[in-house]
């Protein structure tokens, strides 16, 4: 009998581990990519999301334009959340997103700031094309959504032509706050929201007037062949909620006019 029993809690054993192995093999992930000035505030709503389904939720951040080749080039996303309406637009038009699933989640403002030990008199737009200024960090308008933001903006004050030699074009918006928080540049150009994520380093000298370039609306939508579309449509769903818009204005970003 006690031989039996043995058998018995070996069997038992061993259904406990494949039953185990049988849920987590079953469970569900979904994979978001985003701009990467929505980094603080989606890892937030992430968790959020993760506690109340049965999902998982990684994240993959990057500038707009990186991240829309990546998915054409078939990486495996759910979600793709775009900083600039622009890569959004494309996104649709080369079909790599589900129709009816796109919306508009959440705006922000462009601001220029300087490194918060600078002594520099910086305090305009214009005043980049001071010869104190030597470099400036911006992303590159190609794949940065704040990059293209920025470039509006020089347009508007008239300044690109006197200043483009002073150009240090960056990967992504993060980076350009590095290169002022470590006072590697003289000013750049960065959303108001990167900038409040990082005062102790940096300092806003200007906000860019809203009429001075196109409106930073954030879109999101799911991705066409996504495995888990139900669980990406649900993301969104939190992202638009009351609890997902108050994350997201607790981390200085805007709500859509």
């Amino acid at each position: 009998m006690k031989k039996i029993g043995t058998v018995y809690l070996l069997i038992a054993l061993l259904y406990t581990g494949l039953s185990s192995f049988a849920v987590s093999a079953s469970a569900k992930e979904i994979t978001v990519s985003a701009s990467i000035v929505l980094k603080n505030a989606f890892e937030e709503i992430g968790k959020r999301y993760e506690s109340n389904t049965n999902t998982g939720c990684v994240f993959n951040f990057g500038a707009a334009g990186n991240l829309l080749k990546q998915i054409a080039g078939g990486a495996p996303v759910d979600v793709f959340a775009s900083a600039a309406k622009k890569f959004m637009d494309e996104a649709d038009s080369e079909g790599l997103t589900i129709a009816g699933t796109r919306a508009e989640f959440t705006s922000n403002s462009m601001v220029l700031v300087v490194p918060a030990g600078s002594k520099t008199a910086l305090n305009s737009f214009e005043g980049l094309n001071s010869a104190t200024i030597k470099k400036i960090a911006v992303g590159n308008p190609k794949t940065v959504s704040a990059g293209e933001y920025a470039e509006d903006v020089f347009h508007f004050y008239k300044i690109s032509a006197s200043i483009q030699d002073k150009f240090i074009y960056t990967e992504n918006v993060r980076q350009v706050l590095d290169y002022v928080a470590r006072n590697e540049v003289d000013a750049g150009v960065v959303f108001a929201t990167d900038a409040a994520v990082r005062t102790k380093e940096v300092k806003i000298v200007a906000a860019a007037p809203e009429t001075s370039h196109k409106p930073a609306v954030y879109t999101v939508a799911v991705v066409k062949g996504s495995k888990y579309e139900a669980e990406a449509r649900a993301f969104i769903a939190l992202l638009l909620s009351g609890e997902g818009q108050a994350v997201l204005k607790n981390y200085g970003f805007k709500a859509v006019r």
